[in-house]
């Protein structure tokens, strides 16, 4: 038992680490479209991965925090930001078996990193806002929904690595293989 909860604590991890890991890399080699009050941040279309997979938010949060420290505006943008998609990710986590989980990035975007970033760059709340808005929602509905269509559409196999059980549970490790009759080896 130790080693199937070693090996999942591993796979979880693992994941994390390569949501964490995009994310960061999309924002930043994107930087000119990622950062500022006119910004389409590519990386923003992984915020649907909790879906599907249990420990996104943790990767998303990662992510968002290592690429905002790239973006140069310091603790509000870096604490601020990973805040925000922290909370988007939950809630999306939370809304997987609706249609309403495309909406906490957009809506917590929209609404709370223009509060940190008009001021930052002296230009107004509400436009600032809709444009921000306006660029998570192309972000998460064209680009986001093909990442969550191409992972359904992954063989089962290599699905059971990123996702969870329907009924919430995560999947088992494979029994080891002993030789012995009954262990699946022929």
């Amino acid at each position: 038992m130790p080693e199937m909860r070693s090996r999942r604590t591993v796979l979880r991890l693992a994941r994390v680490a390569l949501i964490a890991a995009a994310y960061a890399a999309l924002t930043v080699v994107l930087a000119p479209l990622s950062y500022g009050p006119l910004q389409l941040r590519i990386s923003e279309a992984l915020t649907l991965l909790p879906v599907l997979v249990p420990e996104a938010p943790l990767g998303l949060w990662i992510g968002c925090m290592l690429a905002n420290v790239a973006g140069g505006l310091g603790p509000w943008d870096i604490f601020g930001g990973s805040a925000v998609t922290l909370a988007a990710a939950l809630l999306t986590r939370r809304l997987r078996g609706s249609w309403l989980a495309y909406l906490p990035p957009i809506v917590l975007n929209g609404l709370l990193v223009p509060a940190y970033l008009s001021p930052l760059y002296h230009v107004p709340y509400l436009p600032t806002a809709a444009a921000i808005a306006a660029s998570e929602a192309i972000v998460v509905v064209i680009f986001g929904s093909a990442l969550l269509t191409g992972f359904r559409r992954l063989p089962r196999r290599w699905l059971e690595v990123w996702t969870e059980e329907p009924d919430g549970a995560s999947r088992p490790p494979a029994p080891a293989a002993t030789g012995r009759k009954g262990d699946g080896r022929p």
